[in-house]
Order: structure tokens, then sequence, then C-alpha cells
């Protein structure tokens, strides 16, 4: 049986990375929210949520107002981002702002919804300077080298998986829970890229979040006949880009937990003939950073195969993107095995229809792995 990763960052807590308690220093300019369209100041609709402010800020309320809401920003942050390292800059970005904006507080709006515009117009800022962030199928045709090293790529773009355990909500029903999962699956994620980062925006906060469209023209200072707009030519869109849920058809999880460790053991043995039997025929293999990617689950399954040897790799199971996923780890020249990157698998009832290997040892800080394997993880 495959050991399975407890993820997330060592030591975080929720709201972890929002101002502390004392808040960080008020000297220097006014730090009082504007009162233009997308600032960071409060909303003026919706009913009172919470007392007018007066006074300085206080630290243990601002702290016990917003950090149930990280979780949930953060996953919001990658769903426009793609990344999960920018996602964690900007929700910090988010929780400073609205620090620093706390005076200034009315409670005209929700919490929530206030701390939703100010994170979501930080991402909007973000993206203005960044360019769109895509998987190696949306890059180019596929591969008839089933060598991997044959395959060019780049650092620029890169879109990341994030960790089950950093965003999917820890309590709520379970529909809710599974529209949270359901909103970050990792082919939607990239064909969220496709879009202006304005349809982006509109279409999570309306479809995902559930905000009135009101609410969102204010959010994004527009009107609100604009968001409605906006919100259909991103559904048109994105239907034509990413598969809905019911095209995924996937297994119940004891199945796909079944599944990962079928693969966990294949991999690990580079058998590309077990491998082959876990895929679909039409499965795909994308190997970002780099540009390669395979269709066909015999060529995707003699490519995985063909990274190494038995005994070079050593897999821990973990979840990403409300996927099963596997944080793989290459034996070295020293005979330990170091991070090598994350491999997420998109499963569907009649096998897996697509496997991801991110190669980025960076990532395992965010999934809370340590850089070299060891047999005690669990």
């Amino acid at each position: 049986m495959a050991q399975r990763a407890a993820a997330g960052r060592p030591g975080d807590t929720a709201g972890s990375d929002g101002p502390s308690p004392d808040g960080p220093s008020r000297t220097g300019g006014s730090d009082g929210p504007s009162r233009t369209a997308g600032s960071d100041g409060p909303s003026r609709t919706g009913g009172s949520d919470g007392p007018s402010r007066t006074g300085g800020p206080d630290g243990i309320e601002f702290a016990e107002r917003t950090a149930p809401f990280r979780r949930e920003l953060l996953a919001h942050c990658y769903r426009l981002l793609g990344s999960v390292d920018d996602a964690e800059d900007l929700v910090q970005e988010t929780y400073l702002r609205a620090w620093r904006s706390y005076d200034g507080f009315e409670g005209r709006s929700s919490v929530r919804a206030w701390l939703y515009r100010i994170a979501t117009n930080a991402c909007l800022t973000a993206l203005r300077h960044g360019s769109r962030r895509q998987l190696p199928s949306g890059l180019g045709a596929p591969g008839d080298d089933t060598d991997p090293a044959s395959a060019g790529g780049s650092e620029a773009g890169r879109l990341q998986p994030v960790p089950d355990a950093l965003v999917t909500p820890e309590s709520g029903d379970p529909a809710t829970v599974a529209v949270a999962r359901e909103s970050l699956r990792l082919a939607l994620i990239a064909g969220l890229q496709y879009l202006p980062p304005g349809q982006r925006a509109v279409l999570l906060l309306r479809d995902v979040l559930a905000f009135p469209a009101a609410e969102v023209a204010e959010m994004l200072g527009t009107s609100t006949a604009a968001v409605k707009s906006s919100l259909q030519r991103a559904r048109s869109r994105l239907a034509r880009v990413a598969p809905t849920p019911e095209r995924i058809s996937e297994p119940a999880e004891p199945e796909m937990r079944a599944l990962l460790d079928r693969y966990i053991a294949a991999f690990e043995r580079s058998d590309a003939a077990a491998l082959e039997r876990l895929l679909r025929a039409d499965a795909t293999l994308e190997l970002p950073p780099s540009h390669g990617w395979y269709t066909g689950g015999d060529a995707a399954a003699h490519a995985v195969a063909g990274l190494g040897s038995p005994g070079d790799w050593r897999m821990v199971a973990t979840a990403a993107n409300g996927q099963p996923a596997a944080a793989a780890y290459r034996r070295g020249d020293d005979g330990a095995h170091h991070a090598y990157g994350i491999v997420v698998l998109t499963a569907a009832g009649t096998g897996i229809a697509r496997i991801t290997v991110f190669a980025d040892p960076a990532l395992f800080t965010a999934f809370g792995l340590p850089p070299v394997h060891r047999t005690d993880i669990s």
C-alpha cells in the first residue's frame, strides 16, 4: 500500500498568512480605504454584517473575523492565477490590505465579500503583468518520441497543482465540498487560463462563489449589465476548452484510491505493461514544465516507464486539485531519493484518463513534504 502524505505547510494554521494580532506598523501615510471602484474600501451595498468601525483596528477582532476565510480565498486566488505560489502571495497581500483598511470598514457588506473584493482586484492587477499559464497540450502537437528527455520546454507560464489540504473546505455540507473540488480540477484551471482575466473573475465570482451580479459589479467597478454579458461570454468560451464533470465521470473515492495505489506500484517497478492496463486507450501524459505530451495509453505508459528503472523511484500518495496525486522522489547518485515532482491523475470510470507530471521539486514545500524521501512519511 502506498504511503499517504499529510499535505500542507508545516505549522500552518487558519489565517496564519494574515497579519499578527498586533498588526503591522501603523506609521507612515494613511492606511484608510479609498472610495474608488475596485479599491480596498468596503462595499456600499448590502445589509450590515458588523459594527461601525471607530478608532484604531483591534488585532484580535480582525483575526477572528477574517481568518475563517483564508482557505477559500487561497482557492479563489489559485483559480484566477493558476499558481499556488502566486496565490499564497496574493492572499498575504489581501490580508495586509484588509488590515490597513479595517479602520474604514463600516459593515455595509459582509466581511467575506469585502475580502473577496480586495483579493480579486489584487489578482487582476497581478494578471496584467503575467503570461498565460498553460499545460503542454495547450502549446502544440503531441510528441511521437516517447523519450521524455527529448521534450523541450521553459519555466515561463507554468501552471501549478494545488494541495487539497490547503484549499478543500474543512467542513460544510457534502454538496458544498463537491462544488469546491470540482472548481479546482486541473482541466478546469487550465481552461480558465484561456479566458481574459476580467471574464475569469466574473465567472468565478458568479458561478463558483454565487455572489449576486450586482455585488460582483461593485467588486469590479462595473455595471450589472456588463457582468451579465461577461458571464455569458466566459461560459461559452470555457465550454469549448474544459470538460464538464459529467464528461469526466470519475469513479467513487475508494476506487480512485485503489487506482492510485496500483499506479504507484507500477510506476515504482517501471512496469509499462501494468501501467498500460491502468490507462484508457485515449489517455494523455503531460510533462510540464517541458512542452512534452503524449496521447494514447500505450505511448503514455512507455513514456512513464522510460523515466527510470525499478528502484529509481519512491512515491507518496497525496491529493491535488481534488484529484488523486503522488509525490515522486528520484534516486540520486548518493543513493537517496530526492524530490522530483508532483504527479496528478485524472481518473475516469474506465481507467486513468490523464497523467500530469509537474517536475518541480519546489512544490514539495506546499505539499508539506520533505526534500528527501523517508520511510516514515505517512
